[in-house]
């Protein structure tokens, strides 16, 4: 299964990838360095009035990279995951209706994941922005972002996208599986062909 990105929306992204990390830094840096943080990026305009629709996908790379330059690459991808942990949580509050959600935990969990990913990949615009998806369900089940707007330009030596496998474990665990883990296996950063996501449980 594979989506492409929408054309309307090609290089935009939702604005949970800037909002969450707007609620996770404060308890961990305080609100004087979140606010030189966002401002290093250059988008302290979003802490008083957060972005209600999809931003420029430059905006979210600009955002994670004062992370990683401000923080370091450790604590950055803990503070990257933990935004993708609640962006999963708003998908599941306001964007997954509840019968839906209560359909995939009675299924097994090899169907569940099959159902869950093609949700995943008919929505990919809003999070892929430039980038490509795509999945395969099986054990296991494997997530691709090629393109990823948010590797553009950077170099590490490990894989980074935390904010991809925060959101992605976490809507395994609750729709799929509750001992559902998200490895990143490959990452465009590390100079790999794409991102690479692995989910097992």
């Amino acid at each position: 299964m594979t989506a492409g990105v929408g054309a309307r929306m090609t290089g935009r992204i939702g604005p949970n990838a800037i909002i969450r990390v707007a609620e996770v830094l404060p308890a961990r840096v305080g609100s004087d360095a979140t606010r030189r943080l966002f401002d290093r990026a250059g988008l302290a305009r979003y802490l008083g009035a957060p972005p209600q629709a999809m931003v420029d996908e430059a905006e979210v790379r600009a955002l994670h990279g004062a992370l990683r330059e401000a923080l370091g690459a450790p604590a950055a991808r803990e503070v990257a995951r933990a935004a993708g942990q609640r962006t999963a949580d708003y998908l599941l509050a306001h964007r997954i209706p509840r019968p839906v959600q209560r359909l995939l935990r009675l299924l097994p969990a090899p169907l569940a994941a099959r159902v869950l990913l093609a949700a995943i990949g008919r929505n990919a615009w809003t999070f892929v922005g430039s980038g490509r998806f795509s999945a395969r369900a099986g054990r296991p089940c494997v997530l691709q972002i090629a393109g990823n707007p948010l590797c553009r330009g950077v170099q590490a030596d490990t894989p980074g996208c935390d904010f991809y496998a925060g959101t992605f474990e976490r809507l395994f665990r609750v729709l799929v599986h509750r001992g559902a883990q998200v490895l990143e296996t490959q990452c465009e950063a590390c100079g790999d062909a794409a991102c690479r996501f692995e989910i097992r449980w």
